[in-house]
């Protein structure tokens, strides 16, 4: 593995914390789209799941 020293031009250049907040962006949207989506499917008087691997849940208010 070769290791290239990075000049001091391009560590000025380099903002690490982009990468940090768009996955922070990302899981925040993703945790609230899942959040809504659960809700939906609660609060439903009927309602079935079906997952991969032949689970398969149903209910009724």
């Amino acid at each position: 593995m070769n290791i290239i020293p990075l000049s001091e031009e391009t560590l000025r250049k380099t903002c690490p914390g982009e990468a940090i907040t768009l996955a922070t962006v990302t899981l925040v949207f993703t945790v609230v789209i899942l959040a809504v989506v659960a809700y939906k499917l609660f609060v439903s008087g009927k309602a079935k799941l079906e997952l991969p691997g032949g689970y398969k849940f149903e209910w009724n208010s």
